[in-house]
C-alpha cells in the first residue's frame, strides 16, 4: 500500500502540495511513483515561470511510461529541485522529501479543491 502523508494536500492526478507560509512544495505521491516505476527523468519548469492549477507544468519519465505533471495550485515558480536533474531516482526513494517545484501561491483558496490525506487514501483504493 502506498504511503500517504498527513498534512499535505492531494490532487486526483497524484500530485501533492506541502504548504509553508505562502509557499507550496509540489511533488508526486508515493502512489504515483509506484505506478510509474523507476524514474529516469524529470522535466521541470524554470524559476519565475507561472503554473496554473489543473494545467501541466512538466513531466516525469520512467522506464515504463511518461506522465504529465499537473499543478495542484497556481503560482509562480520560486525554485526547482535541481537535485532531480542528476538524480531523478530520488523521487522513488522518497517522493515526499523530494519535491519537484516550490511555488509562491497565487490563491490559498485553491487548496479547498484538493483532498486531505484521508480522502486521498480512499481515492487510491478505488
Amino acid at each position: 500500500m502506498a504511503k500517504v502523508m498527513e498534512g499535505l494536500y492531494y490532487s486526483e492526478s497524484h500530485e501533492y502540495v506541502r504548504i509553508e507560509d505562502n509557499m507550496g512544495f509540489i511533488g508526486i505521491t508515493d502512489y504515483a511513483q509506484h505506478a510509474l516505476g523507476n524514474v529516469v527523468y524529470v522535466d521541470m519548469p524554470e524559476a519565475d515561470d507561472e503554473v496554473t492549477a489543473g494545467e501541466e507544468f512538466g513531466a516525469v519519465e520512467s522506464v515504463k511510461a511518461a506522465s504529465d505533471l499537473i499543478a495542484p495550485v497556481s503560482g509562480v515558480v520560486v525554485e526547482v529541485n535541481e537535485a532531480l536533474e542528476d538524480q531523478p531516482e530520488l523521487i522513488n526513494q522518497d517522493p515526499y522529501a523530494n519535491w519537484i517545484i516550490k511555488v509562491e501561491l497565487a490563491d490559498k483558496a485553491e487548496l479547498d479543491n484538493l483532498m486531505d490525506a484521508k480522502a486521498y487514501a480512499a481515492f487510491c483504493e478505488k
